[in-house]
């Protein structure tokens, strides 16, 4: 994908935490478990995720991580800048430095298109509503099953 491996371990937290919203403080190690994840390296993205007041974290034995607020209000593009940046949804798809109709690279007439179009995606998309669709067991966010088990959510 277009994500960095850190990205996409971010969402799929985020995802995890989304599904499991009905708990409180949800520990960085059974993420890491879930998911199949580093634990140091989950717990470096998660900091991140945390900075950027996306997450919130509390130490001790019953600590662990949440979602710093519903997760009806994250779209998956307000994750995918507080790690990887906007370059997804601004950058010239061959890295130069400026890209425009006026100055444009050999696939800006294509990729313009299609960079607005996965901006649109990720923007409208909620953790929310990917979760809801976590829980009906019909998608997944990793190759390990984890076993969420669909419950009501008003969140």
């Amino acid at each position: 994908m277009v994500l960095s491996k850190t990205c996409d371990y971010g969402l799929r937290a985020a995802l995890y935490l989304a599904a499991n919203d009905d708990r409180e403080f949800i520990p960085i190690k059974e993420i890491s478990e879930k998911l199949n994840i580093s634990f140091h390296f989950l717990t470096k993205i998660l900091q991140i995720l945390t900075q950027e007041d996306i997450l919130t974290s509390f130490k001790g034995p019953k600590g662990g991580v949440k979602l710093a607020m519903p997760a009806k209000t994250i779209s998956l593009r307000k994750v995918i800048e507080a790690i990887d940046g906007e370059g997804l949804f601004t950058r010239c798809v061959i890295g130069l430095d400026t890209c425009s109709p006026e100055h444009p690279c050999p696939l800006h007439s294509e990729w313009e298109p299609l960079r607005d179009r996965i901006s649109r995606l990720f923007e409208k998309n909620t953790l929310f509503e990917m979760a809801v669709k976590l829980r009906s067991n019909q998608f997944r966010v990793t190759d390990v099953p984890f076993g969420i088990q669909p419950t009501k959510h008003t969140k």
